[in-house]
C-alpha cells in the first residue's frame, strides 16, 4: 500500500535522507522512530507530495507521488504534528470542506461517527479558534479518516491529547489498519509504538537501522534478550 523506493532527500549541502526504502502493506502499522533530525517528518511530508524527493520512488496505493499526485493524494491522509486549521471554520464545516475537497458522497453519517468516537459532538459548531490544542488536533484526526484513506501518515499525532484522547487516538488507529488502511506513525513514545504497533523502522541520520517487526528486532541484535523493550532496541540499535 505505500512503498519508498531508494529515497533521497537532500536540502543544498544537508542530507536529510539517504537511500531508504520500505513497504508498508494494509493493514499494518508502521512505527517510524529515530532521534530529532533522523529525517522521519522528511520522509512523511515527502510521501505526502508536500515536498519532492531528490532521488527514488514514492508510491501510494500504486500511485507515484510525483507522476500521479492527484491519484496517490486522494488515496492518502496526513496529519503533522501542528495541524494547520482554518480559524473562521467550525469544526463540522472542516468536515464539509473535506467531504467537498474529495468528493466524498453523502458524508454526514459518518461524519457524526467521528464526531462521537473523537468526542468532538459537543463542539459541532465551536470555531477552531477557539478550540484547545488537544480538540484542534481531534479535528485534523477526523478530517483525516472523512474520505477513508488507503494510507495514513501520522506525525506525532498525540501532541495535545490527554490520556483518555490517547486512549481513544489508539482505538481508532487500530480500527483504522483492521478495516485495511496503511499506517506509518512516527513518535517520541516508544511505550506507545510498542504497544499499537504492528513494524518497526528506526531512522538515524536519514538512513535506516532496523525495518521489520518487533520480533525480528530482538533477533536482529542477538545482544537483547527475547523480552527486550522497544526503548532498550532503540538505544541499543542508535548506539554510536
Amino acid at each position: 500500500m505505500i512503498q519508498v523506493i531508494d529515497f533521497h532527500k537532500t536540502y543544498r549541502e544537508t542530507v536529510a535522507v539517504r537511500g531508504l526504502s520500505f513497504e508498508v502493506p494494509a493493514g499494518a502499522i508502521l512505527g517510524l522512530v529515530g532521534a530529532n533530525g533522523a529525517g522521519k517528518t522528511t520522509t512523511l511530508r515527502s510521501l505526502a507530495g508536500i515536498i519532492p524527493p531528490t532521488q527514488g520512488r514514492l508510491l501510494v496505493a500504486g500511485h507515484d507521488v510525483v507522476k500521479e499526485p492527484l491519484a496517490a493524494k486522494a488515496q492518502l491522509a496526513y496529519v503533522p504534528d501542528d495541524p494547520k486549521l482554518f480559524d473562521e471554520l467550525t469544526v463540522w464545516e472542516h468536515l464539509e470542506f473535506i467531504a467537498s475537497a474529495y468528493r466524498v458522497a453523502n458524508f454526514q453519517p459518518l461524519a457524526d461517527e467521528l464526531l462521537v468516537q473523537m468526542e468532538l459532538t459537543e463542539k459541532r459548531d465551536a470555531l477552531a479558534q477557539g478550540l484547545s490544542r488537544g480538540m484542534r488536533q481531534k479535528v485534523a484526526i477526523a478530517c483525516a479518516y472523512l474520505h477513508q484513506p488507503r494510507a495514513i501518515l501520522l506525525d506525532e499525532p498525540m501532541t495535545g491529547l490527554d490520556p483518555h484522547g490517547i486512549r481513544t487516538f489508539k482505538a481508532s488507529v487500530a480500527e483504522r489498519a483492521k478495516l485495511g488502511a496503511a499506517v506509518v506513525l512516527s513518535s517520541h513514545l516508544l511505550s506507545m509504538v510498542e504497544d499499537l504497533c504492528t513494524h518497526l523502522l528506526i531512522l538515524a541520520r536519514g538512513q535506516s537501522l532496523f525495518c521489520g517487526t518487533l520480533a525480528e528486532a530482538r533477533s536482529r541484535f542477538p545482544q537483547m534478550s527475547g523480552e527486550a523493550s522497544l526503548e532498550e532496541i532503540f538505544f541499543h540499535a542508535t548506539a554510536g
